[in-house]
């Protein structure tokens, strides 16, 4: 009972973040369908636009998005899938039902926000922050379950069926079958790679660590050819080949 009670408390000490996340990702399913037609390709604000900024210093999923770039109706059906995740993730983490799955998909979201545009910000490091703090927000969710303030609770509280399953631990809430000694090896593992995740990311998108520091949404790369004079007149070639 002892450790019931802590690993509880775990979750109820998480439901501020909970909330927030689940807002984040709920929000944008939210914008894109009832507060403005973003999902419409013929409309200026078309969700599937952005991927045009994402593609030039995207990384490791570069091929991915330069594909969705030139199938144009691919990138339409991704996008309207892409939403429908996005809420139901942010609804379900919410509500925290079905919190452990839900959580990788937070954690899975994010790092695709990550590699595709934590290259981006203006004033600061927009997406990289969002992106970091997604994946640190989805592994601890995944560890902590959802506590007493959820659905997953509710079930268990009141014994439905789905709750007896073995698999029901892994997917919703309640305490990890795992072995305590295990249990912490995970966690130090988790948290270290989720920080070398962070650092990598942070000196290859912005030079954060060491080195000049760049923001290549701010000042792209720019790469002059061909320039030469004729009759007083000078022409060249300009080629934006980062940013």
């Amino acid at each position: 009972m002892k450790n019931i009670s802590i690993k509880n408390n775990a979750g109820a000490m998480a439901l501020a973040i909970r909330l927030v996340i689940g807002w984040t990702y709920f929000s944008a399913f939210w914008r894109r369908t009832f507060l403005a037609d973003k999902l419409d390709p013929e409309i200026a604000g078309y969700i599937g636009e952005k991927f045009n900024h994402f593609l030039p210093n995207a990384l490791g999923i570069k091929p991915i998005i330069q594909y969705l770039v030139e199938n144009p109706d691919i990138l339409w059906l991704n996008m309207v899938i892409f939403t429908i995740i996005e809420g139901i993730v942010g609804l379900f983490i919410i509500f925290g039902l079905f919190t452990r799955i839900m959580s990788v998909g937070v954690f899975g979201l994010a790092l695709g926000i990550l590699l595709g545009s934590g290259w981006i910000g203006t004033t600061c490091l927009d997406e990289w922050q969002i992106g970091v703090l997604g994946i640190a927000t989805g592994f601890t969710l995944f560890l902590n379950g959802s506590g007493p303030y959820s659905l997953d609770n509710y079930l268990m509280k009141n014994n439905f069926r789905i709750t007896k399953k073995k698999w029901f631990s892994w997917i919703g809430s309640g305490l990890l079958p795992i072995k305590e000694s295990l249990f912490s090896k995970i966690i130090l593992i988790g948290s270290l790679a989720i920080l070398g995740i962070t650092l990598m990311t942070n000196q290859v998108f912005h030079g954060g660590l060491w080195g000049p520091l760049h923001n290549k949404s701010v000042k792209p790369k720019l790469e002059i050819t061909n320039g030469k004079i004729d009759k007083n007149t000078l022409s060249f070639d300009v080629f934006r080949t980062e940013g």
